[in-house]
């Protein structure tokens, strides 16, 4: 039976979705096609964009920095995906496990991710270099000390989010099932491999998206931790294009070429990250 709210919802749907729809459009939508338009022109202002053609994306990768972040970010966005999601997932295991102050240390290990990238790059750019001191490094002394630097703060911050998905996919998991395992004589490492990993696969698919989204966004804690330095060896494809844009006078649109390039690789790996990990879940 369809109730008085049910009818006015089906006869005015279309007047509720429309701020949300219009907000999509002016904010998302318009700004995409206009950036795409803009990667084929020269331009300084939206006003003076002229027409180039494929120009602007010749020079996308002859341009050696951009090659060097895409290779950078790359590697970056494989470690900490792995990192990030086996961590993530073993202090998941062990807070659903029955432990004491087990709901205190979840909130611990969630702050991390409300903290701005900004001041979480500040932070651990002074908490690295005080312990780099000690050899008389910094985190600006070799591209490689950024990139480690980079992974530790990226999975400082991380963990806790993708904790709390884990967590929700391990309470949300069928206990006749679980209690199945443990009749036919399954150990604990057993039932952790063949019944709850495989289970968790929505929950994998879910986390493993994010952190690898996640890891080639990744701009504001570059920026502060290390600002691409030494001579750009640390810079990630987010601030290489930064960088372009602001950086370059009369290389705007090479910028936005870049961006495009960007949007198109960060796109197909998401996809083909996102089939593979559906294709390996199952059915309880």
């Amino acid at each position: 039976m369809v109730t008085m709210i049910g009818k006015s919802i089906r006869r005015w749907w279309a007047l509720f979705a429309l701020p949300t729809f219009a907000a999509f459009i002016i904010g998302f939508v318009a700004p995409f096609v206009i950036g795409v338009y803009l990667s084929f022109t020269k331009f300084t202002t939206i006003t003076d964009a002229r027409w180039v053609g494929f120009n602007n994306y010749k020079g996308v990768f002859s341009d050696s920095t951009f090659v060097h972040a895409l290779v950078f970010t790359v590697l970056f966005t494989i470690v900490t995906t792995v990192l990030i999601n086996v961590l993530a997932f073993f202090v998941a295991y062990m807070f659903t496990r029955h432990m004491r102050g087990a709901n205190l240390f979840r909130g611990v290990f969630f702050m991390p991710n409300l903290i701005g990238g900004i001041i979480l790059g500040y932070i651990w750019q002074l908490l690295l270099n005080g312990v780099l001191a000690h050899w008389g490094r910094s985190l600006t002394y070799k591209g490689t000390y950024g990139f480690w630097g980079l992974v530790i703060l990226m999975c400082w911050q991380q963990i806790g989010y993708m904790m709390v998905i884990y967590i929700a996919g391990l309470q949300a998991l069928p206990t006749d099932v679980m209690e199945a395992a443990q009749v036919d004589g399954a150990n604990s490492r057993q039932t952790l491999f063949q019944v709850t990993i495989p289970l968790m696969m929505p929950s994998i698919t879910v986390c493993s998206f994010l952190t690898i989204t996640n890891g080639f966004k990744l701009f504001d804690q570059n920026l502060a931790l290390t600002n691409g330095m030494p001579s750009r060896s640390s810079e990630m494809l987010a601030l290489n294009i930064y960088n372009t844009f602001y950086g370059r006078v009369g290389f705007e649109g090479v910028g936005q070429a870049k961006a495009v390039v960007f949007f198109i690789i960060v796109a197909v790996i998401a996809v083909l990250q996102n089939r593979l990990t559906t294709s390996k879940e199952v059915a309880a």
